[in-house]
């Protein structure tokens, strides 16, 4: 049995109380019915894992224009809402809390993807040099077209949208995703936003669209029931900027003054190195009053290090949730911990999903 730690002791997340400080990292799985539902084994898949303290979603497209991958479940028709209220309700029998992530991917996508065969939208017309998963296949993402200042206030009302339809299927509340390169990172990183206009130029209006979304959220969701990812230095989807630290100070600043729950913070390269950039993290810790959530990279002995020395409030844990559904109690017990299936990652069934064995399976099977 491990040692008592932080990272088991309730956590109190505004009006929600935390079992334990383990986050479930969202993690795309590709896995989306017709009508890009939720899949009925998505009802199980979080069900399992309902003894993390917190679970966030899987990335979920507040649109049609905001997808960029195939078979990744939506949250903007009926149809969707009602498959999400199933994998609330299971969630919730079980004694779990659970966010939803709300996403745009921006340029990241791929015109097959689109209304019409459009472009993808960004804030300035420039191709990331990247790929996206769409017909079964890795393909370059398509090229994109700047948004018009007349389009922008149909995103924000897109994502105030997302967080009344999570409020609608039981979430316990919404993360706005501002992280890895998609749309409210493209805006607010000086690589890929050369606007002129209100929405460019200055880190004050290169930040503005993800605090126009973050104020448009919280005014349907309840700030307390808000959080957001946000990624500095990482070089996800082609994504820069020439000097985060201020950049994101002020972001920080301003999601403070907004109250929001908490801030989801890749530390580094997102899924690699965790210094691959100078970057202040204390600094956001300390303009920050609501929670601040760790990730990336996060072990056991690392999470407790960060606890205990007050930098973090929660840590979030991704390829770990994904092999292990009883993470928190192979941890609590010292237990040793599957290894993810990489080839099942995205896309599929429930091989590599929802049939990795937890304690009492796995010894059964070794005798």
């Amino acid at each position: 049995m491990s040692k008592p730690t932080k990272l088991f002791e309730p956590y109190q997340l505004g009006p929600i109380t935390l079992s334990n400080r383990l986050v479930m990292a969202p993690l795309t799985r590709n896995r989306a019915v017709a009508g890009l539902l939720p899949s009925p084994l998505a009802i199980e898949y979080y069900g399992q894992r309902a003894t993390a303290g917190l679970l966030v979603t899987e990335a979920s497209q507040i649109s049609q224009q905001g997808q960029g991958y195939q078979d990744t479940p939506g949250i903007y028709s009926k149809e969707q809402v009602a498959g999400w209220r199933k994998v609330t309700e299971r969630v919730h029998a079980r004694g779990g809390r659970i966010f939803i992530q709300l996403w745009h991917v921006g340029r990241i996508s791929h015109t097959s993807l689109q209304h019409d065969d459009g472009a993808p939208v960004a804030p300035s017309a420039i191709r990331a040099k990247g790929k996206t998963f769409v017909r079964g296949t890795f393909a370059d993402v398509s090229e994109p077209r700047a948004l018009t200042l007349e389009e922008i206030p149909g995103i924000v009302e897109s994502f105030r949208r997302g967080a009344a339809n999570a409020l609608e299927a039981g979430f316990d509340g919404v993360e706005i995703h501002g992280a890895n390169g998609y749309l409210l990172d493209q805006f607010a990183k000086d690589g890929s936003n050369k606007r002129t206009d209100a929405y460019g130029g200055s880190i004050e209006n290169r930040a503005r669209l993800m605090l126009e979304v973050a104020k448009a959220v919280t005014a349907e969701m309840g700030a307390e029931r808000t959080g957001i990812r946000i990624s500095p230095v990482t070089p996800a989807n082609d994504i820069s900027d020439s000097n985060p630290q201020p950049l994101f100070d002020y972001i920080v600043d301003h999601l403070n003054a907004q109250k929001l729950v908490y801030i989801h913070v890749i530390e580094g390269a997102t899924g690699g190195p965790r210094d691959i950039a100078p970057f202040d993290y204390g600094s956001l810790r300390k303009r920050f009053k609501g929670a601040y959530i760790a990730n990336n990279g996060y072990d056991y002995e690392l999470a407790n290090q960060v606890l205990a020395a007050d930098a973090a409030d929660l840590i979030a844990f991704g390829k770990p949730f994904l092999a292990n559904p009883d993470l928190v109690e192979r941890l609590k017990r010292g237990a040793p911990l599957n290894v993810p299936d990489k080839a099942t990652f995205y896309g599929g069934g429930a091989k590599g999903y929802t049939d990795y064995p937890v304690l009492g399976e796995a010894l059964d099977a070794a005798q």
